[in-house]
């Protein structure tokens, strides 16, 4: 992740779980300000801080040296976190994972992702109905594969 801000992709992974500052900050140990704060681009963690938030919200920490680090990941819309938080969401997060053998978390927080670069492709914030419309399309394209 070379100069790559690491802020946006906490985000997106709290987000894609449904989690809220306070309770990824209860679980790993600590400060909701502390957290705030890297989601929104301020500080330095360490490997220890960040081996504890990825504790916290299901994941590992993975650290590369060399090419190939993925494209930054922007804020999510708010339309997609909403989106991110149903129990629909869930449920199709999970299916699609099964499908694909997959981890859920994985998934979701590439979906969360994607539906932010696709916002920002449109130039504006589609609404939840049309984000229900483009994960819809991929649930048919997992059960019916070209």
């Amino acid at each position: 992740m070379p100069n790559e801000p690491i802020g946006p992709r906490l985000r997106a992974l709290r987000q894609a779980s449904g989690r809220t500052v306070a309770s990824v900050a209860a679980d790993a140990g600590l400060s909701v300000p502390y957290i705030a704060n890297l989601e929104n681009g301020r500080g330095n963690p360490t490997t220890n801080a960040l081996s504890r938030l990825a504790a916290a919200l299901g994941t590992e920490l993975s650290i590369e040296f060399g090419s190939g680090a993925p494209a930054p990941i922007g804020p999510a819309p708010q339309s997609v976190v909403k989106l991110g938080r149903s129990r629909r969401f869930r449920s199709t997060v999970a299916a699609l994972a099964a499908k694909s053998g997959q981890d859920p978390q994985d998934v979701a927080t590439r979906l969360i992702s994607a539906c932010g670069l696709l916002a920002e492709a449109l130039g504006h914030e589609a609404s939840e109905h049309d984000w229900w419309r483009v994960l819809d399309a991929l649930v048919l394209i997992a059960d019916h594969p070209a």
